[in-house]
């Protein structure tokens, strides 16, 4: 079988335009993993912050003000993408977006007290959502490009080339913070140089997508906004038509919560409870990408193979394992295997979701329920970090209780999943 089948592939689609849209996963894996997960999260906390014992809730504030702005506009934006044929010039928009709202985070360690604190999030919030529009317009071309049969494989591609763009990332922000280290520099001098070097990246990368990929979909109505917004009530209205794709959105915002704490808190839970120091959590980021990446590359051939339901209960399960091993080991190296199993099941779930997704939208309306999708994940990214915070700071900082309730939003999860019937999902899809 070839590793690249043709088959997974829509009539008349070339391999470079499924590189093209790969890029875009390679481009943009960097802000997470250096910003929202290696780099910036902990020297907010730390830095920014000094360590105050709100500070990681108001590192998780800032996330969700994004989330929220995110789920109250993305499904319209999507609508009106989808009736202008217009996700690649909306995409170009929201990767400049975040782009310069990513290199403007270097200037924040100029800035002390609540100036610096206020700069930093508003940073965040505004960079956040940009990169969100970005992964949910991109998803949407997915169904353009794959067969039915293979959209796992080629959500796979797309997912673990883009935590190679994490890795690759992330290496050279290591190997810059190891080069500060060693000449006693501070966190205040190469953090900001590791901003610039992400953003540098997400931008000369996400050039690839814009060159290779074209928009395929074709205007469906001259409208204005309010069109979109009109589409988007009857999608609801509709919305029984749709329910295993609903049931789908209610199992996304439970699992992903988790998964949302495991990129958003990773880094300040070994260094704050494990006891990592910058240097080795950067190193266990990189290795953490690696494990995903070889996940969502594999786990895409397993998932067209056994099927996508069958595919994503097998990562929650993973996930749940992972919460009680990260919430009783007290070494580093048992936080090792926590973290490889993470990886691993961050890379197959997040490729499965997309998959899913991807299946269950209707063709002609593809932008419009990815944004739904993204709505329900950034629900997620609201109620797993925040639920994290809170717990954290009632049981006076106590971060093991917290990453053990985490396992809770992936036991339910799978109880959502259970009545998704993937035929009739589809078979109401290609009716619209």
């Amino acid at each position: 079988m070839a590793l690249f089948p043709a088959s997974a592939l829509r009539p008349g689609v070339r391999k470079r335009e499924v590189f093209g849209w790969a890029m875009y996963d390679f481009a943009n894996s960097g802000y997470t993993t250096v910003v929202i997960t290696a780099v910036f999260a902990a020297y907010f906390v730390g830095g920014i912050a000094k360590g105050a014992p709100w500070a990681a809730f108001a590192w998780t504030a800032a996330l969700s003000t994004s989330y929220a702005i995110v789920m109250l506009t993305m499904p319209a934006i999507g609508a009106w993408a989808d009736l202008r044929a217009a996700k690649k010039r909306v995409l170009v928009l929201a990767t400049i977006g975040c782009v310069f709202a990513t290199a403007a985070l270097a200037v924040t360690p100029s800035f002390s007290g609540a100036a610096g604190v206020a700069l930093a999030m508003a940073l965040i919030v505004v960079s956040n959502a940009f990169y969100s529009y970005g992964e949910s317009l991109t998803g949407a071309f997915l169904p353009e490009l794959a067969t039915a049969e293979g959209m796992g494989k080629v959500s796979g591609w797309g997912w673990a080339f883009g935590y190679v763009g994490g890795m690759l990332a992330l290496g050279i922000c290591l190997a810059y913070v190891l080069w500060s280290q060693s000449r006693g520099l501070p966190a205040a001098h190469f953090v900001p140089v590791t901003m610039l070097i992400t953003a540098a990246i997400y931008g000369l990368a996400a050039c690839a997508t814009f060159v290779l990929l074209p928009e395929r979909a074709q205007p469906r109505a001259a409208d204005t906004g309010l069109g979109a917004w009109q589409q988007l009530r009857a999608t609801y209205r509709q919305a029984r038509a749709y329910r295993d794709f609903m049931w789908l959105l209610a199992c996304t915002v439970c699992y992903q919560g988790g998964v949302a704490v495991a990129i958003t808190l990773a880094a300040i839970y070994a260094e704050q409870v494990i006891g990592f120091v910058a240097s080795e959590t950067m190193v266990l980021i990189f290795v953490l990408n690696i494990a995903a990446s070889l996940g969502a590359f594999g786990f895409g051939y397993v998932q067209d193979r056994i099927g996508h339901k069958v595919s994503l209960a097998g990562t929650l399960v993973a996930w749940i394992a992972v919460c009680v091993i990260a919430a009783v080991v007290t070494t580093k190296g048992g936080f090792w295997w926590a973290a490889t199993i993470a990886g691993l099941a961050m890379g197959s779930s997040q490729s499965a979701g997309r998959a899913m997704t991807g299946y269950l939208a209707p063709p002609l309306q593809l932008a419009e329920f990815f944004g739904l999708w993204t709505f329900a994940t950034r629900l997620a990214s609201i109620v797993g970090p925040l639920s994290f915070g809170a717990i954290t700071w009632m049981t006076g900082g106590n971060q093991r209780i917290a990453i053990l309730s985490t396992a809770v939003l992936f036991v339910v999860g799978l109880v959502l999943l259970l009545p998704i019937d993937m035929q009739r999902g589809r078979q109401a899809a290609l009716r619209n």
